[in-house]
């Protein structure tokens, strides 16, 4: 009987730990009042408000880092305040203020803002795995002296396809100071249309390549893409012509 109330215990155990995985990882607790923060080098400082829409009480971690995600590489970004407690239904702004820097100057930098929340708990609840979620935004640092906008710009980006080893890509230039994210991104050759699933950022005075599989260049290929502006909206879809490699 001991045996049986154990296992029973175990199985019980492990339900619970899964569902609490589960609906850990489906969604954070806390929200942010945007997706990505632009801070222009004129400004001290710049501010983003996470709010706590649960019933419950969560303490907050926040902090900058650099897109390798670590703790040790320094950043000219400090976050303030940097832990607090969010009662249910209340708002806390947080600031992330700039420190001298040697940064760039004709491009954007990228950085990315980090709030953990840390669950509230009690000696009450038993058999319970409390998990502590992030979310990451993206910090683009611009300097002031930046002609044009990030929008107004993305024409002037520049396609072509080519083989490398006999796999066909796309290819991207990226001669403007601004960061593309594309949340859209389309070739259309021959009658079809093929999506790039997940494309990654454009980077400024850069270049990207992605893969285009079972494709071969021809003449007349076009791209279709979309791209998040500086207030997290899409942008219209522009269509572009794609030069074929020689």
């Amino acid at each position: 009987m001991l045996k049986l109330i154990s296992i029973r215990r175990a199985v019980s155990i492990g339900v619970t730990l899964l569902l609490a995985i589960q609906s850990g990882t489906s969604q954070a607790a806390l929200s942010l009042s945007g997706t990505r923060v632009v801070f222009t080098s004129d400004k001290r400082n710049v501010s983003i408000i996470v709010r706590n829409p649960s019933l419950d009480i969560y303490a907050a971690q926040a902090w900058v880092n650099t897109e390798a995600d670590d703790t040790t590489t320094a950043v000219p970004f400090i976050a303030s305040p940097p832990l607090f407690r969010l009662d249910p239904g209340k708002d806390q702004q947080v600031q992330i203020n700039g420190l001298p820097n040697s940064l760039p100057t004709d491009r954007e930098s990228l950085f990315y803002f980090n709030i953990q929340e840390i669950p509230h708990t009690n000696n009450i609840t038993t058999n319970v795995l409390n998990i502590a979620l992030r979310t990451r935004i993206k910090i683009f640092y611009r300097p002031h002296t930046l002609q044009g906008s990030s929008v107004a710009r993305l024409q002037e980006l520049q396609w072509s396809v080519l083989k490398v080893d006999g796999k066909t890509l796309l290819k991207v230039n990226n001669p403007t100071p601004f960061h593309v994210s594309f949340v859209r991104l389309e070739v259309l050759v021959n009658g079809k249309t093929v999506e790039l699933k997940q494309p990654t950022m454009a980077t400024p005075l850069g270049e990207q390549t992605f893969d285009l599989p079972d494709i071969n260049p021809m003449p007349g290929m076009q791209v279709v893409f979309s791209a998040i502006n500086d207030y997290g909206a899409y942008t219209k879809p522009m269509t572009r012509p794609i030069q074929t490699a020689r």
